[in-house]
């Protein structure tokens, strides 16, 4: 019974929605146990139940807000009216171009800003590459540039994952940015860098008709510059093209983040030393 409602509450929802649906699940799981416990009368677990039921009510209402969505409408169905158009043609008709770009390229561009934004997300929590960025960033602090993280709310897995994360590479807290106090500042950037983060910067989400129309984005495509460290032009929970990776002043660093961000270090070391 609990599969059968598992899977029909799950299947009619769209992907860029799951994170929400997988917290709402586990407040599900939590009254589940609760009330096991008014059964079998066992106050252990009515107590336990009930604090997993109320914790993962929280996080299912956090995240859903972060989302601009209710949570009504998560679980009636999709997210948008339908999937976008794979993002295959720019300017005038001509086919988008990605532009890839190596770790030289990237340092140099780091080395000489004002102005680093770093954008976190899931590739980085994947790769554990978080002392990576942590030890970039502290270099490019130490060389005068002015480093920050925007942090989005339901980037990773759940709220507060990239916080947690970056906390435990040491990151002074104040560095750290909400979406909604950094994305004034993203035409400032010089270099927007975005490490994993898929979904949570891409344009498409502020036009209609598509998987994640509506949902609050970082403005990462206002920056100067973009580069972005991904493994390869995966698509992110959602399933749809970003239109950040085909923008021409976006620069694709295929590598594993851990390995990339060990390679930035090295190379902006060889300019900034």
């Amino acid at each position: 019974m609990a599969l059968l409602f598992g899977v029909t509450m799950v299947l009619p929802i769209g992907g860029a929605d799951m994170p929400v649906v997988i917290a709402l699940l586990n407040a599900f799981t939590g009254s589940a146990v609760a009330m096991a416990g008014f059964v079998l009368d066992e106050t252990a677990l009515i107590i336990a139940g009930m604090l997993v039921s109320a914790s993962g009510g929280i996080l299912t209402k956090l995240m859903a807000d972060a989302m601009n969505r209710s949570i009504a409408n998560i679980v009636i169905g999709g997210f948008g009216t339908g999937d976008s158009a794979p993002a295959t043609a720019g300017a005038g008709g001509t086919p988008a171009q990605v532009r890839p770009v190596s770790a030289d390229d990237v340092a140099i561009q780091l080395a000489y800003a004002r102005k680093v934004i770093f954008v976190p997300g899931y590739g980085l929590a994947a790769a554990q590459a978080q002392h990576e960025l942590g030890a970039l960033a502290q270099l490019l602090t130490d060389h005068g540039v002015d480093v920050s993280y925007a942090v989005h709310p339901v980037a990773g897995r759940m709220p507060g994952h990239m916080n947690v994360l970056l906390a435990e590479a040491n990151v002074p807290y104040t560095q750290l940015k909400e979406m909604d106090d950094v994305n004034p500042e993203f035409p400032q950037a010089d270099v927007a860098l975005v490490i994993g983060a898929n979904d949570v910067t891409n344009p498409i989400a502020r036009r209609p008709g598509n998987a994640i129309s509506g949902m609050p984005i970082l403005d990462v495509d206002k920056a100067k510059s973009v580069v972005v460290i991904k493994r390869s032009m995966g698509h992110g929970y959602a399933g749809i093209d970003n239109e950040l990776y085909t923008d021409p002043k976006t620069g694709m660093f295929f590598t594993d983040a851990k390995k990339g961000l060990s390679e930035l270090k090295a190379a902006v070391g060889e300019f900034v030393g």
